[in-house]
């Protein structure tokens, strides 16, 4: 696998390799990977002719006494599991590298105010921003996303559609644990006993869905029951659990055509995400 760090030599060594025309995926990642994101990887050696992943902890779409700091980093590690699965490409930039006194951002209005939006307000903005710059110092064919981030994943094909970008958006369905947690690098942080209790997450939609397949189509009532299952059985505290129309992102009252339940609940050191579509 070939290392850059440095945005003018990655497109030196990726733009010949583009004019003569090889297929290039992308891979956004912020490290520390795990089977979710090596999925998405070995999705994009499958269907490229070279992978690129990137492995950048985003400071911007952190937001004030969020774990910046002391988010989980293993570089050594995500090397050796991204080379192992096909990639051939790897940038690792430093934050300097990519915000050398930026003053432009990239903002998706709407979509972004709902869910995740609400409690951390700057974070899309920081993610729609760096994906941008990416996408630009990549030039990817093709990039690859997880379901996980059901939301992430809504507002950058939003901005992919309305900025004219020629990269087509893959989402990867989510990847999980046995006992069905979905994967994420935050899962580090969760003490014995509550990852024990995060599971509840993934059990409260399957009852969820369970219900809606069984003919109830109140989402005030659907909803209500998720928050009782996890308050009841975690020690989490509920950030947020919404049922939207999964185009636009807005609640709804009545269950009908595709529909996305969404959640994050807070562990003590975790903020952990998980959602299920419904059609």
């Amino acid at each position: 696998m070939k290392i850059f760090r440095k945005i003018k030599e990655l497109k030196t060594h990726l733009r010949p390799l583009q004019y003569s025309g090889k297929q290039i995926g992308f891979v956004p990642t912020m490290g520390y990977l795990h089977r979710g994101h090596l999925s998405l990887i070995e999705a994009s050696v499958k269907e490229n002719d070279i992978t690129v992943i990137s492995i950048f902890v985003n400071p911007t779409q952190f937001g004030p006494n969020e774990d910046l700091a002391s988010y989980p980093r293993d570089e050594k590690r995500d090397i050796e599991l991204a080379e192992e699965v096909g990639a051939k490409v790897a940038f690792i930039p430093t934050p300097e590298e990519m915000y050398d006194n930026a003053l432009t951002t990239v903002k998706v209005e709407h979509l972004t105010q709902q869910l995740c939006g609400l409690s951390r307000p700057t974070h899309f903005d920081g993610v729609t921003t760096v994906v941008t710059k990416l996408f630009n110092i990549v030039h990817p064919d093709q990039a690859y996303f997880g379901e996980k981030d059901a939301q992430q994943a809504i507002v950058i094909e939003k901005m992919v559609k309305d900025l004219d970008m020629d990269v087509t958006i893959n989402v990867c369905p989510i990847v999980r644990e046995e006992d069905g947690l979905a994967m994420s690098s935050r899962n580090v942080y969760l003490s014995e006993q509550e990852r024990k209790e995060a599971t509840m997450l993934r059990k409260s939609l399957l009852e969820a869905k369970e219900q809606i397949d069984g003919g109830e189509r109140d989402a005030l009532l659907i909803k209500r029951n998720i928050i009782d299952r996890i308050n009841n059985n975690t020690s989490g505290e509920v950030d947020y659990v919404e049922i939207l129309n999964k185009e636009t992102l807005e609640p709804i009252e009545r269950i009908e055509g595709k529909t996305l339940i969404a959640m994050a609940v807070k562990f003590s050191k975790a903020r952990l995400i998980d959602n299920i579509l419904i059609e």
